[in-house]
C-alpha cells in the first residue's frame, strides 16, 4: 500500500540505507490477501528476491561486477493498473529474441542485477553484458541538450557526414592500439572489439569532430565531393545553372579547408569578395604598402588595360605563369617580394588558396557567368576600377602615423 511505501522509504532515508521493501504482503495469509480484494485495494506484482548470497555478472567493459541480494528487496514487476515494468518487459524481450550480448550505457548497471534474477527464474539463458562508459561535455558532467546539438538530425543539417559520425563515436573511449583516428565503416567492422573499450568517460570534442569530419569530407571521391559542393552552391543561390565547369575548380581550390559541407558557402563568397581597403588599412599590410607597393599597382593596372594579364589568365595556368615570370623580370620582383603585392593587389586579401588558382578562377567567374549577384562576387574590371582608385600617398601616411598615446596629467 502506498503509505506502507511511503514509511519505508521515510525510515530507509532516516537510517541512510537504499530503500528496501519488507515484504509484509509476501508472507500475508490468504484471509488478509482477500480482505484487501474484497476493498478492491490496488495491488502489484513483485518478484521474490532471496534475503541472503549474491549475484556475480562477467561484464565485458568493467570485469566481474557483484551485488549483494539483501540490499535490493522484492522490486515489482507489473503495475497495479496491469501494465509490466521495464525490467521484467526487457528480458522476456530479449530472451525471447535471443539476444546474445547487452550493450548499453553504464546507468543501466543497476538495471542488470534485476534482469539477472528474471533471467534466472524463468530459465532464460543470461546474455553478455557491456557496460559503456557515458559521453561526457568538456566540463566533464553529463552530455545534455545545453551542450548543443544532441541529435543526429542536428548535426547532418550542420554539414556533418555519418561516415565521420560514426568515426568519431567510436573513437569515444576506444582505439585500435595504433595512433590512427581516420577509420571507414568497414575498417570499424573489421578491427572494433569490445575489449578494447575503456572503463573510464570520454569529453565530447567538437573541434575534434569537426575535424575528423573534414578527414572524411577530403576522402570523398573527387567526383562525390564536387557534387556535394555543387549542390550546396546552387541551392544556396550562389552559383547559376550555367556554369562551365566552374564548381568544379572551385571545389578542388577551396576543400582544402572546408571541414563542413555547410562551409562551402562561406569559403566560395570569401574567394569570390575583395576586401581591398580593409586589407590595406590593416597593420599586417604594412610591409607590403611600405615595399613600393604602388609601383607594382602601376605596373599591374597597365598589364591589365594593355589586355596582356587578361590573355595570360585565359590561357591558364601555364598563360599565368609566363606572365608572372615576365611581370616580376620587368619590376626586379621575385619570391615573396613578388607574389606577396601580386595577391594583395589581385585577390584584396593578405592569405588564401594557392594565388594562381585563385586568379584564374576569379577571372573564370567573370567571362562564364557562373555565379550570381548574390555571392558578393567582385569581378577583375571592378577589381581594377577599384585598384585605380586607391590614395597611395594618403594610404602612405596613414601607415608611418604613429598611434597616438595618452599622456598622464602632471600631478
Amino acid at each position: 500500500m502506498l503509505q506502507e511505501l511511503e514509511k519505508m522509504k521515510e525510515t530507509a532515508n532516516r537510517m541512510k540505507i537504499p530503500p528496501v521493501y519488507m515484504g509484509k504482503w509476501a508472507t500475508a495469509s490468504d484471509a488478509e490477501v482477500q480482505q484487501e480484494l474484497e476493498k478492491g485495494t490496488p495491488y502489484t506484482y513483485r518478484f521474490r528476491v532471496p534475503k541472503e548470497g549474491s549475484l556475480k555478472i562477467n561484464d565485458l567493459i568493467r570485469g566481474e561486477v557483484s551485488w549483494n541480494l539483501n540490499t535490493l528487496g522484492d522490486f515489482v514487476i507489473m503495475r497495479s493498473n496491469g501494465q509490466p515494468v521495464y525490467n521484467f518487459c526487457v528480458t522476456v524481450d530479449d530472451a525471447t529474441m535471443r539476444i546474445s550480448h547487452v550493450i548499453r550505457a553504464e546507468e543501466h548497471l543497476p538495471n542488470t542485477l534485476r534482469q539477472a534474477l528474471i533471467y534466472k527464474a524463468l530459465g532464460f539463458a543470461m546474455p553478455l553484458f557491456a557496460h559503456v562508459s557515458l559521453i561526457l561535455a568538456p566540463d566533464k558532467s553529463k552530455l545534455s541538450k545545453r551542450h548543443g546539438a544532441t541529435s543526429v538530425g542536428q548535426y547532418k543539417e550542420m554539414g556533418y557526414l555519418p561516415q565521420a559520425m560514426v568515426n568519431y563515436l567510436a573513437l569515444l573511449g576506444w582505439g585500435d592500439g595504433t595512433e590512427n583516428e581516420f577509420f571507414t565503416i568497414d575498417d570499424l567492422v573489421e578491427k572494433f572489439t569490445i575489449n578494447r573499450v575503456n572503463k573510464s568517460g570520454a569529453v565530447f570534442d567538437a573541434t575534434k569532430l569537426k575535424w575528423m569530419n573534414g578527414q572524411h569530407l577530403r576522402s570523398l571521391p573527387s567526383e562525390l565531393l564536387i557534387k556535394d559542393f555543387e549542390d550546396r552552391w546552387r541551392s544556396t543561390g550562389i552559383l547559376l545553372e550555367s556554369e562551365s565547369g566552374f564548381a568544379k575548380e572551385a571545389a578542388e581550390l577551396l576543400k582544402e579547408g572546408i571541414d563542413l559541407i555547410t562551409d562551402a558557402d562561406a569559403a566560395l563568397c570569401k574567394l569570390l569578395s575583395y576586401p581591398l581597403h580593409d586589407t590595406l588599412s590593416s597593420d599586417e599590410a604594412k610591409s607590403v604598402v611600405e615595399d613600393k607597393l604602388s609601383e607594382v599597382a602601376s605596373g599591374l593596372i597597365a598589364a591589365y588595360d594593355s589586355g596582356e594579364l587578361g590573355q595570360a589568365l585565359a590561357e591558364g595556368h601555364d598563360g599565368w605563369k609566363k606572365w608572372v615570370k615576365s611581370f616580376g623580370k620587368t619590376h626586379k620582383r621575385k619570391g615573396k617580394s613578388l607574389f606577396m603585392p601580386l595577391r594583395v593587389l589581385l585577390t584584396g586579401k593578405l592569405h588564401g588558396p594557392a594565388m594562381d588558382s585563385t586568379v584564374i578562377l576569379v577571372h573564370k567567374a567573370g567571362t562564364s557567368g557562373a555565379v550570381a549577384p548574390q555571392s558578393g562576387f567582385v569581378s577583375l574590371d571592378e577589381r581594377f576600377k577599384i585598384l585605380k582608385e586607391v590614395d597611395w600617398e594618403s594610404l602612405q601616411k596613414q601607415q608611418e602615423s604613429p598611434v597616438e598615446s595618452a599622456v598622464p596629467a602632471a600631478s
